[in-house]
């Protein structure tokens, strides 16, 4: 309760002084902490704003305007010109975007990834009509890293999670995925996983391991284990009558802005993995570290199709239009 009144505080606040506020500033919220990856990428797309324009960014980390919900609210409301949102979160409002969470259908190459998602017809033309019909310009697209399962218990196979309350985003497919995977899926937003696992009201979650480190999830959790089954996905949209509103010029510096963070992100998270893995073995040596096998990973990619299926059920023609353009995109940039 004290959480969510002091988030409604700040939007209080950020909306009275709307009027007040000078019409150069320009606010963009998103779901991490300013030092993880959207915070650098955010940090990199105000430098360039601020250096080719009069404009001021207003940046508001995670927890600063309420989850990630209330921010996509602040967003189409007009209160925000700018929001960087996972896919996982926007899924009920643009059901296609639950694509990013079919199993196994990003690589977790890092070179293809960043070919994919600067060159994918779908997301560059077929995504940014459907946030359109929201209110939203979607600027850019890009990946935060393979997600990572961590648990109180290690799992080597499906049946590892079978009765564990595992935590997942608000995105009924996700809930699908786990539920192919043998876990019991359990939607929280962010802010109550922490204390949710440390009451063992849950007992596993997945993230980027970036996020696994810098939230401190690792001090609730014993195991951490890499199945390859997804890419954790985020995306930076505009109010769309803001950016209507601006001048060709304008539009131009916002395009280059996101372009430029989207090389910067590429290129900074390129070993970022693999450095705040170490940092969480220093921390917590007896955390164990599992990347399974081929064969242990034959269950959860057998239940990859299961939830392919729902997600064409749950999105009709629409849905299976756009996985089978992801599927082209992905196969297109597979090599240079």
């Amino acid at each position: 309760m004290k959480h969510t009144l002091g988030a409604l505080a700040g939007v209080s606040a950020l909306a009275m002084g709307l009027s007040a506020a000078q019409a150069d500033t320009w606010r963009y919220a998103f779901e991490e902490a300013i030092t993880d990856v959207q915070g650098v990428y955010a940090t990199k797309f105000k430098e360039v704003v601020e250096e080719k324009t009069d404009h001021e960014i207003q940046l508001f980390p995670f927890g600063t305007l309420g989850e990630s919900a209330d921010i996509m609210e602040q967003a189409q409301a007009g209160i925000l010109q700018f929001v960087n949102q996972s896919p996982g979160f926007t899924g009920a409002l643009i059901p296609e975007a639950q694509v990013f969470f079919v199993p196994y259908l990003l690589p977790t190459d890092q070179e293809h990834l960043a070919r994919f998602y600067k060159e994918s017809k779908a997301i560059n033309e077929d995504f940014e009509e459907l946030y359109a019909e929201q209110g939203l310009e979607l600027l850019s697209m890009y990946p935060e890293g393979e997600v990572a399962m961590t648990t109180k218990e290690p799992v080597k196979a499906c049946e590892d999670l079978n009765e564990v309350k595992f935590r997942v985003m608000t995105n009924p497919l996700l809930v699908e995925s786990y539920k192919a995977f043998g876990a019991t899926p359990t939607p929280l937003p962010w802010g109550e996983v922490y204390g949710g696992l440390q009451t063992n009201i849950i007992q596993g979650q997945e993230n980027p391991t970036f996020f696994l480190y810098s939230t401190k999830i690792y001090e609730v959790t014993d195991h951490i284990t890499y199945a390859g089954h997804n890419v954790f996905t985020t995306a930076l949209m505009a109010n769309q009558d803001f950016y209507n509103g601006l001048s060709e010029e304008e539009q131009q510096v916002i395009e280059e802005a996101a372009d430029v963070a989207y090389d910067h992100i590429v290129t900074y998270q390129k070993d970022l993995a693999d450095q705040e893995l170490a940092k969480i073995k220093e921390a917590k040596p007896e955390m164990t570290v599992t990347i399974l096998t081929e064969e242990e990973r034959e269950c959860f990619k057998a239940a990859a199709s299961e939830v392919e299926e729902k997600f064409i059920e749950m999105t009709g023609d629409s849905g299976k239009a756009i996985l089978e353009q992801m599927k082209a995109d992905l196969e297109a940039t597979a090599t240079e």
